[in-house]
């Protein structure tokens, strides 16, 4: 299984495509027409008469505006920030900011459950992080990007780290004392990781 990485486009995007507006280099790898304003900018779709061929609203994505979203954490640890966190402090951090969502100690809900070591042939009825995770990885770009639930993305690399050593500790695959780092979650061997076998299947219509 690939983990995916998730490119969220924003609406100025949608716009472009939509308008056939476009930088000057990039309006055919888009798939949007350049030649004017009058020509459908994709197909099925044309522009009004008299419309203006740009619309001059938008500014170019400036570096730090894309290093804000280039967020993806990749299986081999790609991505991941600099900091560490110890179980005891993921502890404190799991009891503030997941306590109402996933139960005292994991499993009680009232949302998914994070704590699963359920043995399982073909399919685990308990799914949790870790008896059906293939990769420690995944902990760090779902948390910063999703939680916690309310306030997304509000913890700090130190706390995300502190709390995935609490979560690992919990599901019984990391000691007491390790502490995780961007060298140390990539190294974790998660016990479902030959579960799942990558997508290499090909015939199929191509995304590009």
């Amino acid at each position: 299984m690939r983990t995916p990485a998730l490119r969220i486009a924003g609406s100025a995007a949608v716009v472009l495509l939509l308008t056939g507006c476009g930088v000057d280099d990039g309006t055919e790898a888009l798939g949007v027409a350049s030649s004017g304003a009058g020509e459908g900018a994709m197909e099925g779709y044309a522009l009004p008469t008299g419309a203006p061929e740009r619309f001059s609203f938008g500014a170019p994505a400036s570096a730090a505006r894309v290093a804000a979203w280039d967020i993806d954490v990749k299986p081999d640890g790609e991505g991941l920030p600099e900091g560490s966190g110890t179980v005891a402090d993921g502890e404190r951090v799991y009891m503030v900011h997941c306590l109402a969502c996933h139960g005292p100690t994991g499993v009680e809900g009232p949302y998914n459950r994070v704590v699963a070591t359920d043995p399982w042939e073909e399919w685990p009825v308990n799914r949790g992080v870790g008896n059906y995770w293939p990769y420690a990885t995944t902990l760090y770009d779902y948390i910063r990007r999703a939680m916690p639930q309310l306030a997304p993305g509000s913890l700090t690399p130190d706390e995300t780290y502190a709390v995935i050593a609490f979560l690992l500790h919990r599901n019984g695959i990391i000691a007491e004392d390790v502490v995780m780092s961007r060298e140390t979650l990539p190294a974790v061997e998660m016990p479902a990781r030959g579960r799942f076998v990558v997508d290499d299947r090909t015939g199929g219509r191509t995304i590009k």
